[in-house]
Protein backbone atom coordinates (compact mmCIF):
# COMPACT_ATOMS: atom_id res chain seq x y z
CA UNK A 1 0.00 0.00 0.00
CA UNK A 2 1.21 3.71 -0.85
CA UNK A 3 2.25 5.45 2.01
CA UNK A 4 0.16 9.13 1.45
CA UNK A 5 1.80 12.22 3.27
CA UNK A 6 -0.16 14.73 1.34
CA UNK A 7 -3.72 14.93 -0.52
CA UNK A 8 -5.71 17.54 -1.31
CA UNK A 9 -9.80 17.14 -1.62
CA UNK A 10 -10.68 18.86 -4.96
CA UNK A 11 -14.46 19.78 -5.31
CA UNK A 12 -15.55 18.22 -9.00
CA UNK A 13 -18.03 21.34 -9.63
CA UNK A 14 -19.04 19.47 -12.91
CA UNK A 15 -20.48 17.30 -11.13
CA UNK A 16 -22.03 19.01 -7.87
CA UNK A 17 -25.67 19.65 -7.70
CA UNK A 18 -28.36 20.03 -4.89
CA UNK A 19 -28.13 16.64 -4.11
CA UNK A 20 -24.90 15.91 -3.21
CA UNK A 21 -21.48 17.22 -3.81
CA UNK A 22 -18.60 15.32 -5.46
CA UNK A 23 -15.03 14.92 -4.90
CA UNK A 24 -12.13 13.28 -5.58
CA UNK A 25 -8.60 13.23 -4.17
CA UNK A 26 -5.09 14.62 -5.74
CA UNK A 27 -2.59 12.78 -4.19
CA UNK A 28 0.63 14.85 -3.37
CA UNK A 29 1.58 17.96 -5.74
CA UNK A 30 -0.64 16.48 -8.43
CA UNK A 31 -3.15 18.18 -10.47
CA UNK A 32 -4.88 15.21 -12.05
CA UNK A 33 -7.32 13.95 -9.26
CA UNK A 34 -8.04 10.08 -9.07
CA UNK A 35 -10.76 9.86 -10.79
CA UNK A 36 -9.18 11.67 -13.77
CA UNK A 37 -6.55 8.88 -13.49
CA UNK A 38 -9.75 6.42 -13.43
CA UNK A 39 -11.09 7.95 -16.46
CA UNK A 40 -7.89 8.39 -18.56
CA UNK A 41 -6.77 4.72 -17.90
CA UNK A 42 -10.10 3.15 -18.61
CA UNK A 43 -12.04 5.43 -21.53
CA UNK A 44 -10.37 3.96 -24.51
CA UNK A 45 -11.22 0.76 -23.56
CA UNK A 46 -14.62 0.93 -21.97
CA UNK A 47 -15.94 4.20 -23.20
CA UNK A 48 -19.85 2.96 -22.81
CA UNK A 49 -18.64 2.02 -19.06
CA UNK A 50 -17.14 5.19 -18.34
CA UNK A 51 -20.24 6.90 -20.08
CA UNK A 52 -22.75 5.46 -17.61
CA UNK A 53 -20.68 6.74 -15.00
CA UNK A 54 -20.36 10.04 -15.90
CA UNK A 55 -23.92 9.85 -15.99
CA UNK A 56 -24.47 8.16 -12.74
CA UNK A 57 -22.57 10.81 -10.81
CA UNK A 58 -25.00 13.53 -12.45
CA UNK A 59 -27.98 11.89 -11.24
CA UNK A 60 -26.00 11.30 -8.08
CA UNK A 61 -25.28 15.24 -7.73
CA UNK A 62 -28.81 15.75 -8.92
CA UNK A 63 -30.91 13.22 -6.43
CA UNK A 64 -28.41 12.79 -3.87
CA UNK A 65 -25.72 9.42 -3.28
CA UNK A 66 -29.09 7.08 -2.43
CA UNK A 67 -27.93 4.01 -1.18
CA UNK A 68 -28.85 2.43 -4.43
CA UNK A 69 -25.67 3.62 -6.68
CA UNK A 70 -23.43 1.84 -4.30
CA UNK A 71 -22.91 -1.70 -3.65
CA UNK A 72 -23.81 -3.82 -0.78
CA UNK A 73 -21.37 -3.28 1.85
CA UNK A 74 -18.58 -2.99 -0.62
CA UNK A 75 -15.10 -2.22 0.95
CA UNK A 76 -16.36 -1.65 4.34
CA UNK A 77 -13.83 -2.07 7.59
CA UNK A 78 -16.82 -1.82 9.61
CA UNK A 79 -14.82 0.82 10.94
CA UNK A 80 -16.60 4.09 9.50
CA UNK A 81 -14.52 4.23 6.56
CA UNK A 82 -17.36 4.76 4.27
CA UNK A 83 -15.83 3.11 1.55
CA UNK A 84 -18.09 1.76 -1.52
CA UNK A 85 -18.17 0.88 -5.03
CA UNK A 86 -20.15 3.09 -7.83
CA UNK A 87 -22.94 0.07 -8.54
CA UNK A 88 -22.33 -1.05 -11.97
CA UNK A 89 -24.24 -2.81 -15.07
CA UNK A 90 -24.49 -6.27 -15.01
CA UNK A 91 -22.18 -6.76 -18.03
CA UNK A 92 -19.71 -3.91 -16.63
CA UNK A 93 -16.35 -4.64 -16.05
CA UNK A 94 -15.50 -1.44 -14.18
CA UNK A 95 -15.16 -0.46 -10.68
CA UNK A 96 -14.91 2.66 -9.25
CA UNK A 97 -14.39 3.19 -5.27
CA UNK A 98 -15.67 6.40 -3.26
CA UNK A 99 -16.09 7.25 0.26
CA UNK A 100 -19.78 8.04 0.66
CA UNK A 101 -21.11 10.47 2.88
CA UNK A 102 -24.55 9.90 3.62
CA UNK A 103 -27.00 11.29 0.96
CA UNK A 104 -24.88 14.41 0.77
CA UNK A 105 -21.46 13.87 -0.93
CA UNK A 106 -19.28 11.33 -2.34
CA UNK A 107 -15.22 11.22 -2.53
CA UNK A 108 -14.10 9.28 -5.42
CA UNK A 109 -10.92 7.06 -5.43
CA UNK A 110 -9.76 5.30 -8.66
CA UNK A 111 -10.49 1.44 -9.74
CA UNK A 112 -10.53 -0.48 -12.47
CA UNK A 113 -10.82 -3.43 -14.15
CA UNK A 114 -12.99 -6.26 -12.06
CA UNK A 115 -12.96 -9.31 -13.93
CA UNK A 116 -16.52 -11.65 -13.29
CA UNK A 117 -14.48 -14.25 -12.18
CA UNK A 118 -13.04 -12.84 -9.42
CA UNK A 119 -15.48 -12.40 -6.34
CA UNK A 120 -13.59 -9.86 -4.03
CA UNK A 121 -11.23 -7.41 -5.27
CA UNK A 122 -8.57 -8.35 -2.99
CA UNK A 123 -8.50 -11.21 -5.79
CA UNK A 124 -6.96 -8.70 -7.80
CA UNK A 125 -3.79 -6.70 -7.06
CA UNK A 126 -4.59 -2.72 -8.98
CA UNK A 127 -8.51 -3.06 -6.91
CA UNK A 128 -6.66 -3.88 -4.12
CA UNK A 129 -4.51 -1.08 -4.33
CA UNK A 130 -6.78 1.37 -5.20
CA UNK A 131 -9.19 0.32 -2.19
CA UNK A 132 -6.66 0.67 0.26
CA UNK A 133 -5.17 3.59 -0.68
CA UNK A 134 -9.09 5.42 -0.77
CA UNK A 135 -9.21 3.41 3.05
CA UNK A 136 -5.85 5.32 4.05
CA UNK A 137 -7.30 8.11 2.76
CA UNK A 138 -10.45 8.15 4.19
CA UNK A 139 -9.31 7.41 8.00
CA UNK A 140 -7.17 10.81 7.54
CA UNK A 141 -10.00 13.05 6.40
CA UNK A 142 -12.56 11.46 9.03
CA UNK A 143 -10.06 12.59 11.90
CA UNK A 144 -9.66 15.97 9.90
CA UNK A 145 -13.32 15.76 10.34
CA UNK A 146 -13.30 15.28 13.97
CA UNK A 147 -10.56 17.53 14.71
CA UNK A 148 -12.31 20.72 12.93
CA UNK A 149 -9.92 21.16 10.48
CA UNK A 150 -12.54 20.04 7.96
CA UNK A 151 -15.99 20.93 8.48
CA UNK A 152 -19.36 20.88 6.75
CA UNK A 153 -21.17 23.63 5.27
CA UNK A 154 -24.63 21.69 3.44
CA UNK A 155 -23.29 19.26 1.78
CA UNK A 156 -20.07 20.71 0.86
CA UNK A 157 -16.73 20.65 2.71
CA UNK A 158 -15.03 23.59 3.87
CA UNK A 159 -11.70 24.15 5.63
CA UNK A 160 -8.40 23.09 5.27
CA UNK A 161 -8.88 20.73 2.19
CA UNK A 162 -5.49 20.40 2.30
CA UNK A 163 -4.03 17.08 4.68
CA UNK A 164 0.21 17.54 4.32
CA UNK A 165 1.82 15.13 7.13
CA UNK A 166 5.10 15.77 5.31
CA UNK A 167 6.37 18.00 8.30
CA UNK A 168 4.92 16.33 11.11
Amino acid sequence: MKLVEKFEIIELEEFTGNGAAIYSIALGDDEETLFDRFVKENENTYPDEINSIVERLKAIARLGARPGYFKDKEGRLGMGDGIEALYDEPNSNLRLYCIRYGTIAIILGGGGFKSKEIRAFQEDAKLTEENYLLRTISIRINKAIKEGVIQWDGNCLTGDLLIDDTDA
